[in-house]
């Protein structure tokens, strides 16, 4: 669903661009093309230098990078949020192969953020199956309906893999939002499925950024909700790790990232995307399923 409105939205975008270009400027259609990309790239900058001054209004305290960090943070995140909505999103069959299950006893789970799919795990799944770990993903959809509306897809993938594997549990991996799908999952399902949980870069208290999302989900997502309230009242019933980037772009205050009782892992200089295209994101992660 995600991928596909991606796709229709994307084209659609390169087409508005090319007609008013070829309208206004009376360009030739070479030129109206290159500047329809132009304007896509333009948009998603605006985008992302929205998302950094949240992350500057609402910063919660961090090491001070310096000017070359903090230039290499923006400039990656900018790439990583490229990739992810321009590249690899809409076009998800042609980068993710279905999931390559077997029999094994402990198959990890990787549950995606807001208004993305599976896609998002392109490179982590990769260094996870070259590690040796059997992975599978889940695409949560519709993707802006509540997010207990979500634990239902979650369920039934984790009971679609343990048949699959043979396994009794699994590892939970969520990235933003899908980490309070996975809480969910286990205040309403219990352990039983479920040997741990690894969140990256989830809004455990909320996200400011939330405020001017789309949806139930992003309305549960805003700092002091009655559903996160809910959530934290009930503790995590699994050994749990949560990896956090204090200098995230799009939960903040950043230390909203932390969850009581889970064991605490902070990555600096990165942000919310690129966290998901790191080389230490694949080595905490890895080093955590052993």
């Amino acid at each position: 669903m995600v991928p596909l409105s991606l796709l229709i939205a994307l084209s659609g975008e390169l087409a508005i661009y090319a007609a008013f270009a070829r309208h206004f400027t009376d360009a030739s259609w070479e030129t109206s093309v290159i500047w329809a990309f132009a304007g896509v790239l333009g948009l998603r900058a605006g985008i992302i230098a929205v998302t950094w001054a949240y992350a500057r209004a609402y910063a919660s305290p961090a090491r001070t990078l310096s000017p070359g960090e903090a230039l290499r943070m923006i400039i990656g995140e900018y790439l990583a949020f490229l990739l992810t909505f321009v590249v690899i999103l809409p076009f998800e069959r042609l980068w993710m192969a279905p999931d390559r299950l077997g029999p094994c006893a402990r198959p990890l789970i990787l549950v995606h953020g807001y208004g993305c799919s599976r896609g998002v795990w392109w490179w982590l799944r990769r260094r996870l199956e070259a590690a040796g770990f059997r992975v599978a993903t889940v695409s949560l959809f519709p993707p802006y309906t509540s997010l207990g509306n979500l634990v239902s897809k979650l369920d039934q993938r984790i009971e679609e893999i343990c048949r699959a594997t043979g396994a009794g549990q699994v590892v939970l991996i969520a990235h933003s939002m899908g980490g309070l799908v996975c809480r969910s999952y286990l205040a309403r399902h219990g352990n039983r499925r479920v040997d741990r949980l690894i969140t990256i870069a989830s809004p455990h208290s909320g996200s400011e950024l939330a405020r001017i999302g789309f949806g139930d989900n992003a309305r549960e997502m805003e700092p002091g909700s009655l559903w996160l309230r809910d959530l934290a009242a009930v503790a995590t019933s699994v050994p749990a790790i949560a990896l956090r980037t204090p200098h995230d772009n799009f939960v903040m205050p950043q230390d909203n990232q932390r969850l009581a009782g889970a064991n605490d892992i902070p990555v600096d200089g990165i942000g919310h995307l690129a966290v998901l295209y790191a080389r230490c994101t694949a080595r905490e992660v890895v080093s955590a399923c052993r």
